[in-house]
C-alpha cells in the first residue's frame, strides 16, 4: 500500500493505550488526517474520556456512537438462540463485538471519504481477523492499516515509552509493569497480559471489576423471572425491557452474586493458545435461562441438530465470519427454531452459581400426563417399550451372533 494514496483514515478508537499512540504514529508515518470511531457498546466510562482525549490530539471527525441496542438486538441475542459458547467455556464477548465495529468503519469511511480504516489489534491476535473478515466482506476494496503489523513497537513497555515520549496519557499506569490489556462491553470485560501470561498464575482479586468473589456474595439468593419470546428474553420479574435493558440488569444482578468469573486458556484462530480472564454475568445467566426454556419447548431432534451444528457456529463467530453465507445460513435455521421457544424461566442466584429452579410455556411440550410416575390413565402403553428396545438391539445381537461385540 502506498502511503501517498492515504489521505484520510477512519481508526477504531478506545482511547486506550494502543489506540491513542496509534492517532500519533498514522500522522507521522502517513501524514494523513485521522477520523476516530469509538462506539459505546457498554462500556460505559470510556466513551467520554476517549472524546476528550480525540480533542486534545487534534481530531477533527470524532464519531462516538451508543450502539448498545443495535449491539444487543442484532448480535449478542441472535448469537445466543445458538447457545452459543466457544471450546466449551468461552461465551464470545469480545468476538461478537467485531462485526458491528468492522460495518460501521466501513460506514464511517463511506461517509467521510476516507482512504482506509485502522485498528488497535495485535499481529498475534484473532481481532485483526475478525476486523478484516468484516471490512472486507462489506467492502471488498477496503484498504486496512494495521500498525501492530508494521511498526517496530513490539510490547507493552515499548508501547508505554512511545507514550511518555510524545506525551500520551496512560490509565493504570503502574510504574514500570504494563497495565491489564481490557476489553468490555454489554456482554463481557475481558483481561489479558501481565501475570495472566503465566497459565499457573491465580488472577489477583483486585483485577475484577464487574463482579464480586462468589465467597463475598450475599448469604442470600436471588430469583429472577426471565420471560421469553422466540428465543429472546424480553421482561424480567413481568418488567419489559429491550435487549440492552436486559443485559444491563442481569450484568448488575448478577455481579453482585458473583456469576461469570471465568479463567480460560484458549486456541487463537492464528495457532497459538493464549490465556485470558473474563466476567460475563449477564451471558451466563441468559445461557442458562434459555436452554431450560428450550428443554421445555423444542423437539429432542431439533434441540440435538442445534447442538450439534452449535460449535461450528460458534467457531464462526470467534474466527470473525459473522458476515458469511454460512453463518447467515445457519442463522436462519436457528431462529426458524425459536418460533416456540417462548414462556418464562426462573433461576436462583447464589455465590457465584446460576441454578434454574423453575420454567413454564404455553408452547411446552412436557406432558405431565405422560411424564408422571403414577397412574397415567393409558397414556402411554409400557409395553409398547419392549418391542422398541428389541428394534433397536437388533444389530448388536447380530453382532454378537458372530462374535463380532467380543473384540
Amino acid at each position: 500500500m502506498s502511503q501517498s494514496d492515504i489521505n484520510k483514515v477512519v481508526l477504531a478508537y478506545s482511547g486506550g493505550l494502543d489506540t491513542s499512540i496509534i492517532v500519533r504514529w498514522l500522522r507521522e508515518e502517513y501524514d494523513c488526517e485521522v477520523v476516530t470511531f469509538t462506539a459505546d457498546i457498554g462500556q460505559g466510562e470510556e466513551v467520554e474520556p476517549a472524546r476528550a482525549k480525540a480533542e486534545a490530539m487534534g481530531i477533527k471527525e470524532i464519531y462516538i456512537e451508543d450502539l448498545r441496542e443495535e449491539f444487543a438486538r442484532d448480535f449478542v441475542f441472535p448469537m445466543f438462540r445458538a447457545n452459543t459458547i466457544y471450546e466449551g467455556e468461552y461465551l464470545l464477548g469480545t468476538s461478537i463485538a467485531r462485526p458491528l465495529i468492522a460495518k460501521r468503519l466501513v460506514e464511517i469511511a463511506n461517509d467521510t471519504g476516507a482512504d482506509a480504516i485502522s485498528h488497535g489489534a495485535t499481529g498475534k491476535g484473532n481481532d485483526q481477523v475478525r476486523f478484516e473478515l468484516g471490512a472486507y466482506a462489506l467492502k471488498p476494496g477496503v484498504k486496512v492499516i494495521a500498525p501492530w503489523r508494521e511498526w517496530d513497537l513490539t510490547s507493552r513497555e515499548t508501547l508505554m515509552a512511545y507514550a511518555d515520549e510524545h506525551g500520551i496519557p496512560v490509565e493504570q499506569k503502574r510504574g514500570k509493569k504494563s497495565p491489564y490489556s481490557m476489553d468490555a462491553n454489554l456482554l463481557h470485560i475481558s483481561y489479558e497480559g501481565g501475570i495472566l501470561e503465566d497459565p499457573w498464575a491465580e488472577p489477583e482479586e483486585e483485577m475484577w471489576r464487574w463482579s464480586v468473589s462468589p465467597e463475598n456474595a450475599p448469604d442470600q439468593p436471588a430469583y429472577l423471572e426471565l420471560s421469553f419470546e422466540q428465543g429472546d428474553i424480553v421482561a424480567i420479574d413481568g418488567k419489559a425491557m429491550t435487549p440492552a435493558q436486559v443485559m444491563e440488569y442481569l450484568n448488575k444482578v448478577g455481579g453482585e452474586h458473583g456469576i461469570g468469573r471465568d479463567d480460560i486458556v484458549e486456541n487463537r484462530y492464528v495457532g497459538m493458545k493464549s490465556r485470558g480472564c473474563y466476567e460475563t454475568p449477564a451471558g451466563t445467566i441468559m445461557l442458562k435461562a434459555h436452554r431450560a426454556m428450550e428443554s421445555l419447548t423444542l423437539d429432542r431432534e431439533v434441540s440435538h441438530l442445534k447442538d450439534e451444528l452449535m460449535p461450528r457456529y460458534a467457531s464462526l463467530v470467534y474466527n470473525g465470519y459473522w458476515w458469511s453465507p454460512e453463518r447467515k445460513m445457519l442463522q436462519q435455521m436457528i431462529d426458524a427454531s425459536q418460533e416456540s421457544v417462548n414462556g418464562v424461566t426462573r433461576v436462583k442466584l447464589y455465590k457465584g452459581s446460576v441454578m434454574v429452579v423453575g420454567r413454564k410455556s404455553d408452547d411446552s411440550l412436557f406432558d405431565e400426563s405422560i411424564a408422571t410416575f403414577e397412574d397415567d390413565a393409558g397414556a402411554y402403553n409400557q409395553k409398547d417399550a419392549e418391542g422398541f428396545i428389541k428394534l433397536n438391539a437388533l444389530r448388536m445381537r447380530i453382532a454378537a451372533t458372530k462374535g463380532r461385540n467380543l473384540k
